[in-house]
């Protein structure tokens, strides 16, 4: 699992570390601290030195998919917060060299899982990271391709994968990730969706889900840490942000260098209402930045004037979120389709709730011209017609 904002990938499957040494550890410490080019470097590695294991082949697939969503703005988990539906996921956009690595990697996981489950149909090794090469596919069908039948179809062969896992270890609870994740995600489809033939039996809980991936936060063995950023999500998905914080102060000391944790930090203070802790956590942000602290060069100044801008913005500092929000926009090629929608679209709407509707319709025209496919462009296009109004 990559980062916190990482969680609005449904299907997660997280690698076993059944390559284990300090070579693997350190290349996992670059994945979760959004060094993913160190991180494949090392996976590699990895995989060069054991021919036979699939899991480095997984890893490399999978940090390949995050690397291609962080640099598109996609690793936001207030895209799964909220009513925001599950299946309105934005695209991701990767290049075609970076398709097929990705499709050769997860190949050859599940060549390598393959030949171990020949040997034994119960190694439960291979099963697991047969599991986890499913997961993989189903991201890369639900974030790149947006074929959702098939990343669910490949998502609930890895659940019946990982069920298997448990089944024959029970004491295995890092297997536990993919079926509380499932359980979650099938627990929020509407009921349509669960007709599917492929998920028959699997009728999906998300209390059920939230209270896996709590076990496997507790227990689990490698995927602490994933499960941990997921519940995260989750958590702020269900109204319930204020169990986050203490999640995500533990594994952002585990993973010192991943700003991204802080920032989300932040998020949750706002969303409790402690605007006075979410902005001490963005100045903390803003001074490490500023010292050249260890993985904060590649964090942009726009971002944290972004992040700054929307605690304002929901806190009702309407004046102070516009200058940051126009900070955000000065330049506009450096943004992501993520941030840059949304600023502008809240420069739009803080005009609206000062009453200068045309002084918003050319900034809800900036965000639909930035990202027109996107859902705050859709809702741009209502605000045009009929000012934006906040209760």
């Amino acid at each position: 699992m990559g980062v916190l904002r990482s969680v609005a990938i449904l299907f997660y499957a997280a690698a076993l570390l059944a390559v284990e040494g300090p070579n693997t550890v350190a290349a996992f410490d670059h994945y979760y601290n959004l060094e993913y080019d160190q991180a494949i470097t090392g996976f590699e590695a990895i995989a060069k030195a054991n021919p036979q294991a699939p899991e480095p082949h997984s890893s490399i697939a999978q940090c390949l998919l995050y690397r291609e969503m962080f640099r598109n703005g996609a690793l936001e988990s207030e895209l799964v917060s909220g009513n925001n539906s599950f299946l309105r996921r934005p695209k991701v956009n990767t290049s075609p060299e970076t398709e097929k690595r990705f499709q050769t990697e997860v190949d050859r996981a599940m060549s390598l899982a393959q030949a171990r489950l020949h040997k034994n149909p119960n190694d439960t090794e291979g099963l697991y990271a047969m599991g986890v090469a499913n997961g993989l596919k189903s991201n890369y069908d639900f974030l790149v391709r947006k074929a959702w039948r098939d990343a669910l179809s490949e998502a609930t062969a890895a659940r019946k994968l990982h069920n298997r896992v448990t089944e024959l270890d029970p004491s295995n609870y890092d297997a536990r990730l993919v079926q509380g994740v499932h359980d979650y995600v099938v627990g929020s489809l509407p009921w349509l969706y669960k007709s599917l033939g492929f998920l028959a039996g699997f009728h999906g809980d998300k209390d059920l889900g939230i209270r896996t991936l709590e076990e496997v936060a507790r227990k689990g063995r490698y995927n602490k840490s994933d499960a941990e950023i997921l519940l995260c999500a989750l958590y702020r998905r269900e109204g319930q942000p204020r169990k986050a914080i203490p999640l995500l102060e533990d594994v952002s000391k585990r993973y010192p260098r991943n700003y991204l944790l802080k920032l989300e930090q932040a998020q949750m203070y706002s969303a409790i209402g402690d605007n006075k802790n979410a902005l001490a956590v963005l100045d903390r942000v803003e001074a490490a930045k500023s010292y050249n602290a260890p993985g904060y060069a590649q964090l942009p100044a726009e971002k944290i004037a972004y992040e700054r801008a929307t605690i304002q913005f929901w806190h009702r500092d309407l004046d102070a979120a516009l200058e940051n929000f126009k900070k955000v926009t000065a330049k506009p090629a450096d943004l992501d389709l993520n941030t840059g929608v949304l600023a502008y679209m809240r420069q739009g709407q803080i005009y609206d709730l000062t009453n200068r509707h045309s002084l918003a319709v050319p900034r809800y025209e900036a965000a639909i011209k930035f990202a027109p496919q996107s859902d705050a462009a859709k809702e741009c296009r209502r605000y045009i017609a009929s000012p934006y109004n906040r209760p």
